[in-house]
């Protein structure tokens, strides 16, 4: 039920959405956010109120970087007891990483914080931009009877479906559906009516305020795995001064090669205090490291399992442990424990 009374406030930041082609030029120019209203008549057609912050000038979503995911973590910490939600219009290529990090950025949120973009330009005729922006506003205001918010997490919306950020990843870079979330069920579909899968998002506890983590640690890197890769690249990554975490892309359901001198450097990073956790190349599945012999050999090297977590999630999850000051033994436990729902534990692993 969308309260008429509700307050969201509408965070452009940039990417395709907020492109208008110039009639003169044909190029693509940054929209006018000043004058949404006016340029989006929908918008004046809904019961709530609806605010504009404007990051000027606008990011293209390939250059944001830790300093951008904490500007935008600010805005809505600033903001947050004045508005019921609050929608973020991103680009879509690293729409995902920056839903991770926010994701966990924000502890015990109580309102919906929704990323949303587009494909094509809202300048153009059959552009996705307008759906998706109007049907996130709606479920940034959308409450329960009783009057809590329906989706207070950190999500995606895009092309009539919701996601938990922290679960996404980009799938297709020329359809509209161009997220998927692969281990984790929708929280809400978009059709004739919104219908949420209530069992499927988190809840807060609203006796709690939220808590805002700002704090990153930029020193983690991703090592994938291929047939033929050399000891030289391996050894240069897990030497890179400074660092502390590493994402090792593993095949299947967690294995690697065997070969001496990589189960050694794996070893020599993990003596060092660097965590390594496991993750897989693979779309689907999680990570069973006593599955295989390969695996197993992995976790007795100090090797520890992601189980079903994005690489973009792990990524932002050791930026954010690192920066809020853990250990590194803290840190290899809290990388198996799920925090905001960004990895599910197999309960049978075989």
């Amino acid at each position: 039920m969308i309260d008429s009374s509700a307050k969201v406030l509408l965070v452009y930041t940039g990417g395709t959405i907020g492109m208008v082609e110039n009639s003169e030029t044909g190029a693509l120019e940054p929209f006018d956010f000043s004058h949404l209203k006016s340029n989006m008549p929908e918008i004046k057609r809904m019961s709530f109120h609806v605010d504009t912050y404007l990051f000027d000038p606008p990011i293209d979503s390939s250059d944001v970087s830790p300093e951008k995911w904490q500007a935008m973590a600010k805005i809505i910490e600033k903001h947050y007891d004045a508005y019921d939600g609050f929608v973020i219009l991103h680009g879509t290529d690293t729409m995902a990483y920056t839903a991770s990090v926010l994701s966990l950025m924000f502890e015990n949120l109580t309102k919906p914080v929704i990323l949303t973009g587009s494909q094509l330009p809202i300048g153009k005729l059959r552009t996705d931009g307008k759906e998706n922006l109007i049907t996130a506003l709606e479920i940034a205001a959308d409450k329960d009877e009783n009057g809590h918010p329906i989706v207070p997490e950190m999500c995606v919306y895009m092309q009539n479906v919701l996601l938990r950020g922290n679960r996404t990843t980009k799938i297709n870079v020329e359809n509209f559906s161009a997220f998927g979330s692969p281990n984790y069920p929708c929280l809400a579909e978009a059709g004739l009516n919104i219908r949420y899968e209530e069992n499927s998002i988190l809840q807060p506890d609203y006796s709690q305020p939220v808590l805002f983590h700002f704090g990153l640690d930029y020193n983690v890197t991703v090592l994938r795995l291929f047939p033929g890769i050399t000891a030289e690249v391996v050894r240069a990554q897990l030497n890179t001064p400074g660092l502390k975490g590493v994402i090792l892309e593993t095949y299947g359901s967690g294995n690697a090669m065997r070969d001496k001198w990589f189960i050694e450097l794996l070893r020599e990073a993990v003596a060092r205090g660097i965590v390594i956790v496991n993750v897989t190349q693979c779309l689907y599945g999680s990570v069973e490291m006593n599955r295989y012999k390969n695996g197993l050999t992995l976790e007795k090297a100090g090797v520890v399992s992601g189980y079903d977590i994005t690489t973009e999630a792990a990524l932002a999850k050791l930026m954010i442990l690192f920066g809020s000051g853990k250990t590194s033994e803290e840190v290899k436990k809290l990388m198996s424990t799920p925090l905001r729902g960004e990895l599910t534990i197999n309960s049978n692993p075989k």
